[in-house]
């Protein structure tokens, strides 16, 4: 990865440094409405998420799962607007030091303007993106504009990834790679798919340092046995679900259930 350090590189290192490794977790913007998004990413970083992934919902989720496609579309039918994602940033991180990732497909970013998107983002103390949908042979702009504004650019890895792709991957991804564990749509898994710690074997033989685990993990035990092999674990839809049915505070009280799988 690119030899410019992070606060979210650091944060994860400092993870793996005193506990098993990180935990990142995921809620949309918006949902359920933009208030209690911002309370709920609040109280991630409070219940033990030691880096936070806000996501901009979008029309065609081809990546989500049905919990998360549902809470999206109530953000959008609420009318949420790709401002107030910077709205989010620049609240949670006006209350917590917790490092902020924005999750978007390209398509918005495209739309509002990359460097204004970049400059917005930065503006709001917003640590980065994560972009499911381009690679970094199609992501020049985005690789020039991220950098002139420090921000880190968290591109995803598959099983299915060619080694001339993981090289360019490792090359280019700065935070950590976003290691798919799973071929598939974004969920809770029974269990996680082996091909995730090869898959990570196979990044860092190609030169990655920070390599997360992500889609199907959903319980403490998952986190503690993707933290086996990887240097973070990424939750998303057991916290969507958690807000949905228990609001902020069983939000809460799932992730700090789940967090007890990053202790040693």
């Amino acid at each position: 990865m690119s030899a410019r350090e992070s606060q979210v590189s650091r944060v994860i290192r400092e993870a793996n440094d005193s506990r098993r490794g990180a935990l990142i977790g995921y809620l949309p913007i918006g949902f359920p409405d933009l208030d209690t998004s911002v309370e709920a990413a609040i109280a991630m970083a409070r219940s033990g998420v030691d880096v936070i992934e806000l996501g901009i919902p979008y029309s065609d989720p081809v990546m989500d799962g049905v919990v998360i496609q549902e809470a999206t579309l109530t953000s959008l039918n609420a009318g949420f607007h790709v401002s107030q994602a910077f709205e989010a940033v620049r609240r949670v991180r006006e209350a917590v030091d917790t490092p902020v990732l924005i999750m978007t497909y390209w398509n918005p970013v495209l739309q509002y303007g990359v460097d204004r998107f970049a400059r917005d983002l930065a503006a709001a103390g917003g640590a980065g993106l994560i972009t499911p949908d381009i690679t970094p042979d199609s992501a020049e702009e985005w690789m020039a504009v991220s950098e002139a504004h420090g921000l880190d650019r968290v591109f995803l890895a598959a099983p299915t990834s060619a080694d001339d792709r993981l090289e360019m991957i490792a090359r280019s991804a700065t935070g950590f790679i976003y290691t798919v564990s799973t071929m598939g749509i974004t969920g809770e898994r029974a269990q996680l798919d082996a091909a995730a710690r090869r898959l990570t074997e196979r990044l860092r033989e190609h030169g990655a340092e920070l390599a997360c685990v992500g889609i199907g993990i959903s319980t403490a035990d998952q986190v503690a046995a993707a933290l086996e092999y990887a240097d973070g674990a990424i939750v998303g839809t057991v916290f969507v679900r958690a807000l949905r049915d228990g609001g902020v505070e069983g939000l809460a009280a799932t992730v700090r259930e789940i967090a007890t799988g990053t202790v040693r």
